[in-house]
C-alpha cells in the first residue's frame, strides 16, 4: 500500500470512529434526559400549555346542612359543624394528571379525615372519591409548594389550617348559631373580619322562588404561599384568577348578597317553615 493510500485509509477510519463516538454520546445524553424526566414526573406538574402559577390558597369550609339541601344524593344526618371542602390554589386545575390519589399515603390521617373532611353527600365512611377529586384537581397544583408537595403533606396541612382557623368555635363565641334566626350579611362579615383581621369570602345559596332569604353555605379563608392569613379580596385594579368551577357539589353557590337576610339552617328541611321568623326579622331590620 502506497503512503498516500495508507494515509487515506487511516483518515477515513479516524472519521468513522469520531462519528460513532458522537452518536454514542448523543444517545447517552438523550437517555439521561428521558430518565430525569421520568424520575420527576410524579412530583412536579407537567406543562400542558396552561400556566399553573398562583398567588393564594382558599381554605373552604362548607356548611353540611346547606350542602344536603342542594343535593339529591344519599345525604343523611349531616354533621352539625363546619367541615372542610378543600384547599384550593386560586389558579390551575389538575396540574399533574399522572399523579394519582393513593389513600394509603394518608392512612394515619383517616380518623381526622372522616370527621373534619367527610364526603357530606355520600354516607359511606369508606368513600374516598371526594378526597381523590380534591387531590387530583387542586392538590397537584398546591404541591408546587415544598410544604404541600406530597399527598400526606397536602391533607395534613389542610387539617392543621382548619384547626388553626377554628371557624366552628369562633361562630359559637360570636353568637352566630344555626337555627330559625336570620342574620344580616354585614353583621357576619364584620365579626369575621374583626376577629381574623382579614376579609374572607362568604358564599350563599340564593333564595328559591318561594323563599325570601339566602342560605349560608360556604366560608373561605385565604392564605399566602407562606400559609399566613390574607384578604380574599384583590387590591383595586387586580382581578382575581379564581376559576369558575372549583366546587364539587356547590356549583349553585355564589357570593352572598349584602341586601338579603341570611338563613343559617340547623336542619335540612327547616328552611321553608321559618317564614314567621323571617317576617319578624323584616320588622326589626
Amino acid at each position: 500500500m502506497s503512503p498516500s493510500n495508507a494515509f487515506s485509509f487511516f483518515y477515513s477510519y479516524l472519521i468513522s470512529k469520531m462519528k460513532l463516538a458522537k452518536l454514542h454520546y448523543w444517545i447517552l445524553g438523550c437517555f439521561s434526559m428521558a430518565s430525569c424526566c421520568w424520575c420527576t414526573s410524579d412530583k412536579f406538574p407537567q406543562s400542558d400549555g396552561h400556566s399553573h402559577t398562583w398567588k393564594k390558597l382558599y381554605l373552604a369550609h362548607h356548611w353540611p346542612v346547606t350542602v344536603c339541601k342542594m343535593s339529591a344524593n344519599d345525604c343523611q344526618d349531616p354533621p352539625d359543624y363546619w367541615t372542610i371542602h378543600g384547599l384550593w390554589p386560586d389558579k390551575g386545575e389538575e396540574c399533574n394528571r399522572t399523579w394519582h390519589f393513593n389513600v394509603t399515603e394518608i392512612k394515619d390521617l383517616m380518623s381526622d379525615m372522616r370527621r373534619y373532611w367527610p364526603d357530606v353527600i355520600h354516607s359511606s365512611l369508606n368513600r374516598t372519591h371526594f378526597w381523590k377529586h380534591e387531590w387530583e384537581k387542586h392538590g397537584t397544583c398546591a404541591a408546587s409548594l415544598p410544604i404541600l408537595d406530597s399527598q400526606k403533606k397536602y391533607f395534613s396541612e389542610t387539617l392543621e389550617l382548619y384547626h388553626h382557623v377554628d371557624l366552628n368555635g369562633f361562630l359559637l363565641k360570636a353568637g352566630i348559631k344555626p337555627g330559625s334566626t336570620y342574620y344580616q350579611m354585614a353583621d357576619i362579615k364584620e365579626v369575621l373580619t374583626k376577629f381574623y383581621g382579614v376579609t374572607p369570602k362568604i358564599q350563599c345559596l340564593p333564595p328559591e322562588e318561594s323563599e325570601k332569604a339566602q342560605t349560608l353555605g360556604q366560608i373561605e379563608f385565604c392564605f399566602t404561599k407562606e400559609l399566613k392569613l390574607r384578604n380574599c379580596t384583590e387590591p383595586k385594579g387586580e382581578s382575581s384568577q379564581m376559576h369558575t368551577n372549583l366546587q364539587l357539589v356547590t356549583e349553585e353557590l355564589s357570593v352572598c348578597n349584602d341586601t338579603l337576610p341570611v338563613y343559617y339552617p340547623s336542619q335540612v328541611q327547616d328552611h321553608k317553615w321559618s317564614l314567621k321568623s323571617l317576617k319578624n326579622f323584616n320588622k326589626t331590620n
